[in-house]
C-alpha cells in the first residue's frame, strides 16, 4: 500500500473516531446543592442508587436499591370475579362500576405492593463554610462538591460492585455520617387521601421500627418489611489522615424464598479494606468502556448535552444482572412518601421507552437486564394468563411488582391482553441488532411462540372472517371509564398483534421451523386493516378518531416504534404518516407529557423531518426536565407546551429522548442503513461513532461543511446489508472482509465476513 494512501486512511479513521467520552460542557454544574430530592445529583449502577442533595442545611445522600419492595398482594385482585370474561360481561351489561371498585380502586387505595426507599446518609457540615461548586462528571460517574474552606467531597456508586463511596478531603474531624431510616413510623397525615401520583405516606405500610446499631467507624440498619422480607443498610468509614475521611456504604435485600445474599455490613467492611482508590480505578474503567461504545457530536448544544446525560442515566440504571428500569429505577422518592405510581413496572409505555436507546446506542449487554427479568418471571406470567384470561400461552400484566405480579389500576391497560406483544418487540430488537443465534433460539423465539399461542386462542373471527379481541383498548384513552373498552380492535392492539405474528413468522423462518412460520403467517393474514379517517389519518379505533389532545400516542404504534407503516414504503404510507402527524399537531399539546415530546421526536425522525424532530426534542429538554435532567412529566416552564405542569419524576421520557437523537442520525429498521436521515439543514457539522444498525453492523459517519464526507461500517457477526449512499460520487479508501455489490435504487449492497469493515469517502 502506498504511504500516502496509508496516511489518508489513517486520517479518515481518526476523523471518524470522534471523542467518545463526554466533554466538560456535558457536565452538570451548580453553585449550591439541590434543596429537594428530585433535583439531586444522581448516581447509580442498576442495583444501587444515590441522590446527593441538601435537606434542612444538612448534606444528604439518599440511598436506594432496585429490589427493595413491599410485595404484599394487591387486595381484591384475586377474588372469583377476577377474569377477563367477567369484565367483558360487565361491559356488555353496561354495569362497569363493580369492575372499577374491585380492580381499579385498590391501586390508589392500598399502600402496597410498592417500591420502597432504603434510607439516607447525612453529614453535618460546619456552619461557617459555604459551597462553591457542585458537579456531576458523567464520564467518570462522579459527584464533586467543594466548599470555600477547601473541603471537597468525591462520591460515586461503584459501576459493578454493590457499594457506594464517599471521600472528604481537607475536612474537620466532626464531618461523619449518620444513617437515617425512612419515615416508616408515625401516623399518616390527617386528612391525607391515598393518591398514586404523589405517593402515600410510608407510615401506612405498618412496619415495626428498624434497628440501628452504631460502632466505631460503622453504622448498620436492619428493617423488616412485609412477609419476612428484610433489608440492611451499612456504612463503614475510616480516617486516612488528619484531613481525609473515606467511607463505603452498601444495601442488601433478603427475601425468605430467595438465595442468601451477602449482608450489607460485610460488603461495606470489605470495601473499606480494599480502599477508595482501588475501587475508583475499576469504577472509572467500566465507565470508560461504556462511553467508548458510541458517541455523537451535533451542533445543537442543548440536545447534545441532554443526549450525554440520558446515556449517563441509562448507564446508571441498566445492567444485565440487575432488575430492569422501573418508573424511577434506583432513585426512589426521598420525601417520606411512597414513590409516584408506587415506583412500579408500567408495561403500557414506561419500561418499553426506557430501553429504546439501547439498541442503536450499542448497549445491548445493559439491555439484557430487561429480558432476563421477563424470562425469570415467565412462570408467574403464565399463572396470571391462565387465571385471568383462562388461556394457554403468555400474557403479561401491564403494571407489575418486582416478581411480575399484577397490581391492578386502570385494567384496560394494566391487564391488557397485548402487553406481552409490545414486550416481544424488545426480544426482536435484541436479536436484530445483535444477531445472537443462541439468544434467538433460547429466548427470543420461545417468547414469541408463547405470546402468539395466547393471542391465537384469545382472538376469534368476526362475521367478516377477521380476528378480533373480545375487548380492546388503547392506552390511556378514556381513562378507566367503560368507554375505554372497544368491541373492535383498536389500532394499538391491532398493530401489536400484527407485529407479533409477523415477527414470529420471521424468527421461526430464521430457525428453519417451517410449520411454525406458516402457522403464524396464516394467522397474520386474518387481521384487518388499520382504522383510518377519510384523510388517511390513523384513528384510535373504528369510528373513534384522534379528536382531543392526549399524552399517549397509542394509535401511532404502527409508525413508531413498530415500524409497520414505513415512510420508505412509498406514497400511501407517507400520506398516512404526514396526515396523522399533522392532525396530532393541529389538535395540540394541551394534555401531552414530557415523554409525548420525546416520542414525537422519534416519529418525526421516522418521517425524515429533521427540523420538527429536533424541535420536539428541544421542547422536552428545555421545558420538561428538572435542573438535574430528570424528566418531570409536566411543563416546568409553564410556557404552554402542556396544561399539565406537575412534576412527578419518571425516566421513560429521558430514555426516549436519547433514542430520538439516534433516530435522527441513523436508521436501519426498513432493511437498509440510512445515514443522517432526519437532521436539520442548518446542522452543517455532525458526526457519530459506533451507532448500531440491524444486522449487528456498527456505523460511524462524519458530516462537514454540509456534506457527509466519510462513512465506516463494520460487521460484528458478518452477513449482508445495504447502504443508502449518502453521496453521489464516492470511493472506497479502506476495507477488509467486506465485498460490495451493484448499487440499486441508490443503495450499495455489502456482504461481509465477521469482523469485516469498509470505509467510504465522498469524492466530491
Amino acid at each position: 500500500m502506498p504511504f500516502r494512501t496509508l496516511l489518508s486512511i489513517l486520517a479518515i479513521l481518526y476523523t471518524l473516531s470522534v471523542y467518545s467520552q463526554p466533554a466538560p460542557r456535558h457536565h452538570l454544574r451548580f453553585d449550591k446543592l439541590a434543596q429537594v430530592w428530585d433535583e439531586a445529583i444522581p448516581l447509580g449502577n442498576g442495583t444501587l442508587g444515590a441522590l446527593v442533595w441538601e435537606k434542612e442545611k444538612v448534606l444528604r445522600l439518599s440511598l436506594d436499591r432496585a429490589d427493595i419492595w413491599d410485595l404484599r398482594p394487591m387486595k381484591g385482585l384475586h377474588r372469583p370475579e377476577f377474569s377477563f370474561e367477567w369484565v367483558r360481561s360487565k361491559v356488555l351489561e353496561n354495569d362497569y362500576k363493580p369492575v372499577q371498585e374491585n380492580f381499579d380502586a385498590p391501586y390508589d387505595r392500598e399502600p402496597a405492593p410498592s417500591k420502597i426507599p432504603a434510607g439516607a446518609l447525612e453529614f453535618t457540615i460546619p456552619s461557617n463554610t459555604g459551597i462553591t461548586s457542585v458537579e456531576l462528571i458523567p464520564e467518570k460517574a462522579l459527584c464533586l462538591v467543594k466548599w470555600d474552606n477547601g473541603m471537597k467531597l468525591t462520591t460515586f456508586v461503584h459501576a459493578t460492585e454493590p457499594e457506594g463511596w464517599f471521600r472528604f478531603e481537607n475536612t474537620p474531624s466532626e464531618v461523619l455520617p449518620e444513617l437515617i431510616p425512612p419515615a416508616y413510623q408515625g401516623k399518616p397525615a390527617e386528612g391525607s387521601q391515598p393518591n398514586s401520583l404523589v405517593g402515600d405516606d410510608l407510615a401506612r405500610l405498618g412496619y415495626k421500627p428498624g434497628v440501628v446499631q452504631k460502632k466505631t467507624g460503622e453504622i448498620t440498619y436492619e428493617q423488616e418489611g412485609w412477609g419476612g422480607f428484610v433489608y440492611r443498610v451499612a456504612v463503614s468509614w475510616k480516617r486516612i489522615n488528619k484531613t481525609t475521611i473515606e467511607g463505603a456504604w452498601s444495601i442488601s435485600s433478603h427475601y425468605p424464598d430467595r438465595e442468601a445474599q451477602t449482608a450489607a455490613g460485610e460488603v461495606a467492611a470489605q470495601a473499606i479494606k480494599t480502599g477508595f482508590n482501588t475501587r475508583l480505578e475499576s469504577h472509572e474503567a467500566w465507565w470508560k468502556s461504556f462511553w467508548a461504545a458510541s458517541s455523537v457530536r451535533i451542533p445543537d448544544q442543548l440536545l447534545e448535552k441532554q443526549w450525554y446525560l440520558e446515556q449517563y442515566k441509562f448507564g446508571s440504571t441498566a445492567r444485565k444482572n440487575a432488575p430492569p428500569i422501573s418508573l424511577q429505577a434506583v432513585w426512589t422518592a426521598d420525601n417520606g412518601r411512597i414513590p409516584p405510581w408506587k415506583g412500579d413496572f408500567h408495561h403500557d409505555l414506561n419500561t418499553q421507552l426506557s430501553y429504546w436507546p439501547a439498541y442503536s446506542g450499542n448497549h445491548l449487554a445493559e439491555a439484557m437486564g430487561y429480558l432476563h427479568h421477563l424470562d425469570a418471571n415467565k412462570p408467574n406470567y403464565k399463572r396470571y394468563t391462565k387465571q385471568y384470561f383462562g388461556a394457554e400461552g403468555l400474557a403479561v400484566p401491564g403494571v407489575t411488582t418486582l416478581d411480575g405480579t399484577e397490581m391492578g389500576g386502570w385494567i384496560q391497560y394494566s391487564l391488557s391482553p397485548t402487553v406481552s406483544a409490545w414486550l416481544a418487540q424488545h426480544y426482536y430488537l435484541q436479536w436484530k441488532y445483535g444477531m445472537d443465534r443462541d439468544f434467538l433460539r433460547e429466548s427470543a423465539y420461545p417468547w414469541f411462540r408463547e405470546v402468539c399461542t395466547f393471542l391465537e386462542h384469545i382472538t376469534a373471527k368476526d362475521e367478516n372472517g377477521l380476528r378480533q379481541l373480545p375487548l380492546s383498548s388503547s392506552p390511556e384513552i378514556n381513562d378507566n371509564r367503560i368507554s375505554a373498552w372497544f368491541l373492535r380492535n383498536t389500532n394499538y392492539d391491532l398493530s401489536l398483534m400484527k407485529f407479533a405474528f409477523g415477527a414470529a413468522a420471521e424468527l421461526a423462518g430464521e430457525l428453519d421451523m417451517k410449520e411454525d412460520a406458516a402457522r403464524w403467517e396464516k394467522i397474520l393474514g386474518e387481521f384487518g386493516d388499520y382504522s383510518l379517517t377519510e384523510k388517511s389519518e390513523l384513528m384510535f379505533a373504528p369510528g373513534f378518531p384522534y379528536s382531543e389532545s392526549h399524552r399517549h400516542f397509542s394509535h401511532l404504534m404502527a409508525i413508531h416504534p413498530l415500524g409497520l407503516i414505513r415512510w420508505e414504503d412509498g406514497e400511501k404510507s407517507q400520506k398516512i404518516i404526514k396526515n396523522t402527524l399533522a392532525q396530532l399537531e393541529a389538535i395540540g399539546p394541551a394534555y401531552w407529557c414530557g415523554y409525548s415530546y420525546s416520542w414525537l421526536g422519534n416519529l418525526y425522525a421516522r418521517a425524515k423531518n429533521g427540523p420538527k424532530a429536533a424541535g420536539a426534542l428541544r421542547i422536552f429538554a428545555g421545558a420538561f426536565c428538572l435542573p438535574n435532567s430528570f424528566h418531570a412529566n409536566g411543563d416546568q416552564t409553564k410556557s404552554g407546551y402542556s396544561t399539565m405542569t406537575y412534576r412527578p419524576f419518571t425516566l421513560e421520557g429521558n430514555m426516549a429522548f436519547a433514542a430520538g437523537i439516534q433516530e435522527m442520525l441513523l436508521q436501519s429498521y426498513a432493511g437498509f442503513i440510512e445515514i443522517m436521515p432526519a437532521i436539520p439543514g442548518e446542522w452543517k457539522n455532525v458526526s457519530f461513532e459506533n451507532l448500531r444498525a440491524e444486522g449487528a453492523f456498527l456505523v460511524s459517519a462524519q458530516k462537514k461543511n454540509g456534506h457527509i464526507e466519510t462513512v465506516r461500517i463494520s460487521a460484528e457477526k458478518g452477513g449482508d446489508t445495504s447502504l443508502l449512499l449518502p453521496f453521489e460520487q464516492w470511493e472506497i479508501v479502506a476495507r477488509k472482509g467486506m465485498e460490495t455489490g451493484k448499487a440499486d435504487d441508490g443503495k450499495l449492497v455489502l456482504r461481509s465476513s465477521p469482523g469485516g469493515y469498509i470505509v467510504l469517502r465522498n469524492k466530491k
